[in-house]
């Protein structure tokens, strides 16, 4: 099996070329390689082999290896998976951006509070939907420029763009044509929000052709999960 420098380097190789089919540049891209149920010692050795953005699933694990790792003061954590809002506050402490916004009570659990005036801003994408189950998270299409107008005016949030998973089940291109053409609607309301956080292991090739700009990749690069904790 390829070690993990190996993988890293198939990986980025991989997305220089599919750049470069979409007729784009590589530097477009942010790699964030997504450690859930790795040890903080796997982060390490990402950081080493030069990765500087890495994502986490879950609060506890992720705020146990942002305070492992703290010593590495030049990664920057995104949290990509679902966030309960009474763990919002909990979460902007360490993780710079948060992936994985759907709703306004959300948006106002991560806003700045009163009582902390000067506290950082924390950047966020708006979770698209693309099924028909309410159930699984993001906002539904239709809700985003009423999320988009509610994070916009909320204190200390920067919206980014916006994030989507692929169904299963559907070509993921077609599914990231529906993603970009959200894009172009957030955008008509925050110009600068350009940012498209879509693509993992299985379909980041699609997701650079229609226009993606995070990439959230985890096993190609980190192989296997071990079983969570």
């Amino acid at each position: 099996m390829p070690d993990l420098a190996e993988r890293l380097a198939a990986v980025r190789a991989d997305i220089v070329d599919a750049a470069r089919a979409a007729g784009r540049s590589e530097d477009e891209l942010t790699t964030i390689v997504v450690t859930k149920f790795h040890p903080a010692e796997l982060v390490r050795e990402l950081h080493a082999l030069g990765v500087r953005d890495v994502g986490e699933n879950r609060h506890q694990e992720a705020a146990a290896k942002a305070s492992d790792l703290a010593d590495l003061d030049d990664l920057t954590w995104h949290f990509i998976g679902q966030l309960q809002s009474n763990k919002a506050r909990q979460v902007r402490r360490y993780s710079h951006i948060v992936h994985s916004v759907d709703r306004p009570a959300l948006v106002d659990a991560l806003a700045r509070r009163e009582s902390d005036p000067d506290g950082e801003t924390v950047d966020v994408f708006l979770q698209l939907n693309l099924t028909d189950d309410p159930g699984r998270g993001g906002v539904a299409p239709a809700g985003l420029e009423a999320l988009a107008e509610h994070a916009l005016a909320a204190p200390g949030i920067r919206v980014r763009g916006v994030m989507a998973v692929a169904p299963l089940g559907e070509e993921p291109r077609a599914a990231f044509a529906r993603v970009r053409q959200a894009s172009d609607r957030l955008r008509s309301l925050a110009p600068d929000a350009t940012a498209i956080s879509a693509g993992m292991s299985g379909d980041f090739r699609e997701a650079i052709l229609e226009g993606a700009t995070h990439l959230r990749i985890g096993t190609a690069i980190t192989g296997s999960r071990p079983a969570p904790r």
